[in-house]
C-alpha cells in the first residue's frame, strides 16, 4: 500500500517535534534519527521523557522526583511540584490574533481577544470567589460550545476549583446523573441553543437542574436566545469590571495531581463514572498532543467540531496552551447544507479541522466537493476521531479536500482526555491506518493470554503509566472501580477496550470498541441511559441497544425491543420511543431502526449480552462470540444470528 500523504523535507525541518528531538539530544545525548526512535526512547525512559517535556515548555521548578512510583494503578508523578493549568494559558497572551472565534448558525463570527479572554477569566474568577467557591469545590456547566464555557472553565481552574460540564443536548436527567454526583457549588448555564435551524429553549431543564442540585449557592446564565432565566445571575454581571477593581488574574498554585476537571464515562453499566484528571497531567499531555503531535502554535486556528459533553471539548481548549486560536461552534455540522463544517473552516481560516468518520461519510453521500466549493488554502490537517476512518473515506478526503492536507486519525479516550495513537507531522499517512503511537504512550496489542501480537487483532493496552491517566474516579475512595475499569484483565497493564492491529511499519489499525459504549459522531452515551428511558414505557418489557461500526465508516445503532403482553410495535409506538429518547436522553442517539425481538439474551448473572450481539452484527462467527452455556436463553442467539446481514434468514 502506498502512503496517502508524505511529509516534505520542509515539513520535517519546521515541525515542532523536530525541534524537541534536537532539545532532547542536546540535553540527554539521546539522538533519535526518526519518530520511531524518539517514541522508543520516550517509552523506555518515561521519567526522562516527561521531564524533558516539562523543561522544553519551561513549566517551572520541579520539586523532586518525576516518577516516584511507576506501578499501575497508583503511579505518582511529580510529587511536591505545584502549578496551575491557567498559568500556561496566560503565558500565551497574543494581542495580534484572537484567542477564540465563536461561530453560530445565524449570526456573524464573534472574536474574543486574548486580553478579553484573560480579563473575563479574572473577573469571573472573582465572582466565583464571592459566591463562596474555594479550591476543591465544584463548578458545573450546562452549556453549548460557546466562549463563555471556556471562560467559566478557566476561571474555575484558576482558583483551584474543579470543573465539569454537559452540553445542552443532554436532558436534565442525563445531566443530573453526571453533575449531581459532584455536589457543585455553582452552575453555569444558558437559556438554550440553536441546532439545525431551530431554537431549543432549555429553561425548564435548567430549573430541573437547579432543583436537583441541592448544594447550589448560585446559578449564572448566559443569554443565547434572548430569554430570561429565573433565579440566576446574568453572565454580563458575573464578568462586569466597571467598578474600580483590578482584573489582573491571580491563580491558585496547586499540587500536580490536584483535580482540574471531572469528565464522565458513558454510563453503560449504571451511573456514569466521574473520571478525575489533575492539573499537571493534563498540561503535559495536552502540550505534547497539541504542539508536538499536531504541530499547533501561535499561527494556527484550531477548529474541532465538539460539545462540552465530549472530551474533545477539553482537548480543543489545549489550543490555548500553545497560543493558537480556537473555534467554538454550537450548531449542526450539516446545517444548512451537509458541507457546513467545510464552509466554516473557510470562513475562520482554520489550519486544523477535527471531525468524525460519520460526518465524512455524510459529505460523500451528499456529493460534496469542499476543495471546489470553498477556499481551504489555510487547511493543513484534518483530524478524525470518534470511530475508525475507512480507507475509502481517507482517499475521498485526499481527492476532495486536498492531497496536501494531512489526514490525522486519532484514537484515545475520555479516560486519558487525549489520544494514544494518531498523526505526527514527520510520519507518512497510510489510508485506513493511524500513523503511530503518541510519544510517551507504551502502546501494545495483547492476545487473551496477555502476550503481544503483531499483524493480528489484539486488545489495545498501555504497559507504562502516563501523567494524564485518571487521578481517581469520583466516589471511589478505595480505587476498586478504577482497578476494575482498566486493570482486571491484565494486572498492572491498562486495557482500554479497543481492538487494534499493530502493523510492521508501526502504524495502527483500530477495529472498534470491544465494549458496549454507544459512540455516535464521537458523542459517547451509555446504553443504560437508553434503557432507563425506553423501558419506562408501558408497552416495552425490555430493550437492547448496540452501536456497530460499519465497513464504509458508518455507524448502525439498532434498538431491539421486547413488548409487553398485548402490545404491538406500531408506527405510533416507534415515534413515541424516539421522542422519549430525544427528550430524556439525547437527540443525537435516536436509533437507526427499532426491531421487534423475541427476547433479550443475558449472562447467567443477568447482564445483557451487548458486546456479543454487537460482534455478531460486525460479522463475527456466532460460535466464537459467546459460550452458549453462559447465556440464560441460548436459543435467542440463533435469532440474532439469523437477522444480521448475511445471516441465515
Amino acid at each position: 500500500m502506498q502512503p496517502q500523504w508524505v511529509p516534505t523535507e520542509r515539513d520535517i525541518a519546521e515541525a515542532r517535534i523536530t525541534d524537541f528531538a534536537a532539545f532532547v539530544a542536546k540535553r540527554t545525548g539521546v539522538r533519535a534519527p526518526d519518530y520511531a526512535a524518539l517514541w522508543q526512547w520516550s517509552v523506555a525512559d518515561p521519567a526522562g521523557f516527561w521531564r524533558a517535556l516539562w523543561d522544553y515548555f519551561e513549566l517551572g521548578e520541579v520539586a523532586g522526583e518525576v516518577l516516584a512510583n511507576a506501578e499501575m494503578p497508583g503511579a505518582q508523578w511529580f510529587p511536591g511540584t505545584r502549578l496551575n493549568y491557567v498559568d500556561q494559558v496566560i503565558r500565551q497572551l497574543n494581542t495580534d490574533r484572537p484567542a477564540i472565534k465563536a461561530v453560530s448558525e445565524d449570526g456573524p463570527i464573534r472574536e474574543v481577544s486574548w486580553v478579553e479572554l484573560i480579563d473575563s477569566t479574572a473577573t469571573f474568577a472573582r465572582t466565583l470567589r464571592s459566591l463562596g467557591v474555594r479550591p476543591g469545590d465544584r463548578v458545573a456547566g450546562y452549556l453549548p460550545n460557546i466562549p463563555e464555557a471556556v471562560i467559566a472553565f478557566l476561571a474555575t481552574a484558576s482558583i483551584g476549583a474543579v470543573w465539569s460540564a454537559c452540553g445542552q443536548d443532554y436532558s436534565a436527567k442525563a445531566a443530573l446523573d453526571r453533575l449531581g454526583q459532584l455536589e457543585p457549588t455553582v452552575l453555569v448555564t444558558a437559556d438554550g441553543y440553536r441546532f439545525g435551524g431551530k431554537a431549543h429553549d432549555k429553561r425548564a431543564d435548567v430549573a430541573a437542574l437547579q432543583a436537583g442540585l441541592g448544594t447550589l449557592q448560585a446559578t449564572v446564565a448566559v443569554t443565547q436566545l434572548g430569554l430570561d432565566v429565573p433565579d440566576t445571575m446574568p453572565w454580563h454581571e458575573a464578568i462586569d469590571n466597571t467598578e474600580a477593581m483590578s482584573a489582573v488574574i491571580t491563580t491558585e498554585s496547586v499540587d500536580f495531581d490536584h483535580p482540574l476537571w471531572v469528565v464522565f464515562s458513558s454510563g453503560t453499566t449504571g451511573l456514569p463514572k466521574g473520571i478525575v484528571h489533575g492539573h499537571g497531567g493534563v498540561v503535559l499531555e495536552h502540550l505534547k498532543a497539541a504542539a508536538l503531535q499536531s504541530d499547533l502554535g501561535q499561527d494556527d486556528t484550531f477548529f474541532w467540531y465538539t460539545s462540552p459533553s465530549w472530551m474533545m471539548w477539553n482537548f480543543q481548549i489545549a489550543g490555548l496552551l500553545v497560543g493558537a486560536t480556537i473555534v467554538c461552534y454550537d450548531g449542526s455540522p450539516t446545517y444548512p447544507t451537509p458541507d457546513a463544517l467545510w464552509r466554516i473552516t473557510s470562513e475562520v481560516g482554520a489550519t486544523v479541522l477535527g471531525t468524525s468518520p460519520g460526518y465524512v461519510l455524510a459529505c460523500i453521500k451528499a456529493g460534496s466537493v469542499p476543495r471546489a466549493d470553498y477556499d481551504l488554502s489555510t487547511l493543513r490537517m484534518v483530524g478524525i476521531t470518534g470511530a475508525s476512518l475507512p480507507t475509502s473515506s481517507a482517499l475521498w478526503l485526499g481527492a476532495n479536500v486536498g492531497d496536501h492536507v494531512q489526514v490525522s486519525s486519532i484514537s484515545g479516550g475520555t479516560d486519558v482526555v487525549s489520544a494514544f495513537i494518531g498523526g505526527v507531522r514527520t510520519v507518512p499517512v497510510w489510508p485506513g491506518e493511524l500513523s503511530a503511537p503518541y510519544l510517551g504512550v507504551a502502546l501494545d496489542a495483547f492476545d487473551a493470554a496477555g502476550q503481544p501480537v503483531r499483524g493480528e487483532v489484539g486488545e489495545l493496552v498501555v504497559t507504562a503509566p502516563m501523567p494524564s491517566m485518571p487521578v481517581r474516579f469520583w466516589h471511589d475512595d478505595d480505587g476498586k472501580r478504577y482497578h476494575e475499569a482498566y486493570f482486571d484483565t491484565y494486572p498492572g497493564v491498562w486495557r482500554h477496550g479497543d481492538w487494534i492491529t499493530i502493523t510492521d511499519r508501526h502504524s495502527v489499525i483500530v477495529h472498534g470498541r470491544s465494549d458496549s459504549t454507544l459512540n455516535r459522531h464521537g458523542i459517547r452515551m451509555g446504553s443504560a441511559d437508553i434503557y432507563q428511558a425506553v423501558e419506562r414505557l408501558p408497552e416495552i418489557a425490555e430493550a437492547l441497544v448496540i452501536g456497530a461500526e460499519q465497513p464504509d465508516g458508518g455507524y448502525w445503532m439498532p434498538l431491539f425491543v421486547v413488548l409487553a403482553s398485548g402490545a404491538e410495535l406500531t408506527d405510533e409506538l416507534k415515534t413515541r420511543i424516539n421522542n422519549t429518547i430525544r427528550t430524556q436522553v439525547s437527540p443525537r442517539h435516536i436509533p437507526d431502526e427499532i426491531i421487534l425481538a423475541p427476547g433479550i439474551p443475558h449472562t447467567r448473572t443477568g447482564k445483557k449480552l451487548e458486546v456479543p450481539i454487537k460482534k455478531l452484527f460486525q460479522g463475527a462467527d456466532p460460535a466464537r462470540v459467546v459460550e452458549p452455556s453462559a447465556v440464560d436463553n441460548p436459543d435467542l442467539l440463533d435469532w440474532y444470528s439469523a437477522i444480521r446481514p448475511g445471516g441465515s434468514n
